[in-house]
C-alpha cells in the first residue's frame, strides 16, 4: 500500500478541494499519512495569492526532497495554473497540474513513479489555458478539521487589478442546489456539527455552464432545511452581492450563525476605483449598518489590502477612518504585492515597501482593538461554543456561533460538541477564558 501526503496553501476553498482529492487517493488503495510519515507521493495543493505564496510552494518541495528523496512530488492548485513551467523546473518536482487537470490526477499520472532524470520539465505539465476549466467538480473537507469547508462556487468574473484568481481559477461556474444540499446531507451523515460554504465569489453563485440558473439566496433556504447540520457559516461575500433579502433571512434563519465576512479592500471610493471593485464605500456601509440593526452581536470581517498603487497617504487614512468608524469585529489585512498580468502594474506611483509596511501595522493595531472591544461586550454574556478537536499545551478552543474564540481545558469529550457557556474574561493571547465547564454546561 503506497503512502500519500497532502499540504495545502491558502483559502479555505484549497482546503475543500485538497481532502477531496485525498478520498480519492484512499478510495484508489493509498494510505493517507502525514508529511513527516515518508510518504510515496506528495501532493502539494498551491495559492498564489501573494508573492510569499510561490516561496512557499519552493521551500515544501524543497522539505519534501528531504523527508523522502524518491517520493512522487505533484504540484496543483492556482500557483501550478499560473507558473506550470516555472514550477516544472523546481528540483523535485515530478508533475505539475492546473486547474482544469488537479482533479484528473490518476487519469494523467497513473502509477506515481518517481520521473527519471531525464525527463525535460515541459513534460511534466498538465496545465491548458484557463478557459479550459469549465467543469465544475463539488468538494468539501471531511475528516480533517472539526468544521467542514463546503465548496458552493469556483472562479470568478470580477478583473479586480490586482487579483490574479481569475487567472487561476477561470471563470464564475456552480453546481446545482440540488447536488449541494446532497453533499450536504452526505457530511451531516458523518456527524459534522458545522459547515462553512467556500468559493471564490460566493455570493454569484448559480451560474452553470455559463449561464444564470440559480442564485445564493435560494441556496441558503435550502441548506437551511438540511437535518443534522447545527451550523452553517457563509465564509465571504462581495458586499455588492450582500442583499438586504439574506441579510433578513441570516437574522431569522435556524442555522445559519451571526457572522459574515465582507471584504472591503479599501475605505476610499477613489482607490476602490482603481481596484475596479463594484461599489463605493457608502454601499459597504450600509451593509455593516443593516446587519447591525437587526443582529446587533452579528460578528462582520473585513478584508482589507494596503499599498494598492496609487494609494496616498492621504487615501490611506480616508481608509483607515473609514474602517475605524465602521461597527465591525475583526481585519484580515493584506499588503499589497506586484503580481504578473494584472492591470494594477499600469497604475502610478507605486508605494515604497516601508509604506506598506507601515500601513499593515497600523492596521494589524486597529484590528485587535476592534476585537477586543467586540469580545468584551459579550463578556458576562452565556453563548453555545462548538469545541476544535486541536490540544495545545493541555488547552482547547473552540467558536461561539458569531465568532468569537475561547479558551478552555482540554477535554477529549467535548470535540465537535456545542456546548452552552459563560464569557468571563480576555486572556494575553486574545482568547475569551470561560467558566469551570462543569458548573456551565447545559446538554
Amino acid at each position: 500500500m503506497k503512502k500519500v501526503a497532502f499540504y495545502t496553501l491558502g483559502c479555505k476553498l484549497n482546503f475543500s478541494e485538497t481532502s477531496t482529492i485525498s478520498r480519492t487517493f484512499e478510495d484508489k488503495g493509498f494510505k493517507k499519512v502525514g508529511f513527516q510519515d515518508k510518504p510515496d507521493v506528495f501532493i502539494i495543493n498551491t495559492c498564489s495569492v501573494t508573492e510569499n505564496a510561490d516561496k512557499k510552494c519552493k521551500k515544501i518541495v524543497k522539505e519534501a526532497q528531504k523527508i523522502n528523496p524518491e517520493g512522487y512530488v505533484a504540484i496543483i492548485g492556482c500557483y501550478a495554473q499560473l507558473k506550470p513551467k516555472e514550477i516544472a523546473e523546481i528540483e523535485g518536482v515530478d508533475a505539475v497540474l492546473g486547474a482544469a487537470e488537479k482533479f484528473r490526477l490518476h487519469e494523467l499520472i497513473g502509477t506515481f513513479e518517481k520521473s527519471p532524470m531525464s525527463v525535460k520539465p515541459a513534460d511534466k505539465v498538465f496545465a491548458t489555458d484557463i478557459n479550459e476549466a469549465v467543469d465544475y467538480h463539488t468538494s468539501f473537507s471531511l475528516n480533517d478539521r472539526t468544521r467542514t469547508f463546503l465548496k458552493v462556487q469556483d472562479g470568478c468574473d470580477y478583473p479586480c487589478s490586482y487579483c490574479t484568481i481569475p487567472l487561476a481559477r477561470g471563470s464564475s461556474r456552480s453546481d446545482t442546489i440540488e447536488n449541494i444540499v446532497k453533499a450536504a446531507q452526505e457530511i451531516a451523515r458523518n456527524e459534522v456539527k458545522e459547515i462553512v460554504l467556500t468559493g471564490v465569489n460566493i455570493g454569484d453563485f448559480g451560474i452553470i455552464k455559463g449561464e444564470r440558473k440559480e442564485n445564493f439566496f435560494d441556496l441558503i433556504k435550502a441548506l437551511d432545511e438540511v437535518e443534522g447540520i447545527e451550523r452553517f457559516r457563509i465564509s465571504s461575500i462581495e458586499p455588492n452581492l450582500l442583499t438586504n433579502e439574506i441579510i433578513e433571512f441570516v437574522a431569522q434563519s435556524k442555522r445559519f450563525v451571526p457572522h459574515f465576512h465582507i471584504p472591503l479592500q479599501s475605505g476610499s471610493s477613489k482607490v476602490l476605483a482603481l481596484m475596479k471593485r463594484r461599489y463605493k464605500r457608502e454601499l459597504y456601509q450600509e451593509r455593516v449598518q443593516k446587519i447591525k440593526e437587526i443582529m446587533p452581536n452579528c460578528s462582520i470581517g473585513v478584508d482589507v489590502i494596503v499599498g494598492h498603487p496609487g494609494e496616498t497617504d492621504e487615501e490611506f487614512k480616508e481608509s483607515y477612518n473609514f474602517v475605524n468608524d465602521l461597527d465591525i469585529s475583526y481585519l484580515h489585512v493584506f499588503t499589497y504585492s506586484e503580481r504578473e498580468n494584472t492591470s494594477a502594474l499600469q497604475i502610478k506611483p507605486v508605494v515604497p515597501q516601508n509604506k506598506r509596511a507601515e500601513r499593515s501595522r497600523m492596521l494589524h493595531i486597529l484590528s485587535e482593538k476592534k476585537r477586543r472591544y467586540f469580545y468584551e461586550q459579550h463578556l458576562g454574556s452565556e453563548q453555545e461554543v462548538l469545541f476544535e478537536a486541536e490540544e495545545n499545551n493541555g488547552f482547547m478552543t473552540g467558536f461561539t456561533s458569531n465568532y468569537i474564540k475561547v479558551n478552555a481545558k482540554y477535554d477529549p469529550l467535548l470535540i465537535n460538541d456545542i456546548k452552552k457557556i459563560k464569557l468571563c474574561s480576555i486572556n494575553l493571547d486574545m482568547l475569551v477564558e470561560i467558566e469551570e465547564l462543569e458548573e456551565v454546561l447545559t446538554h
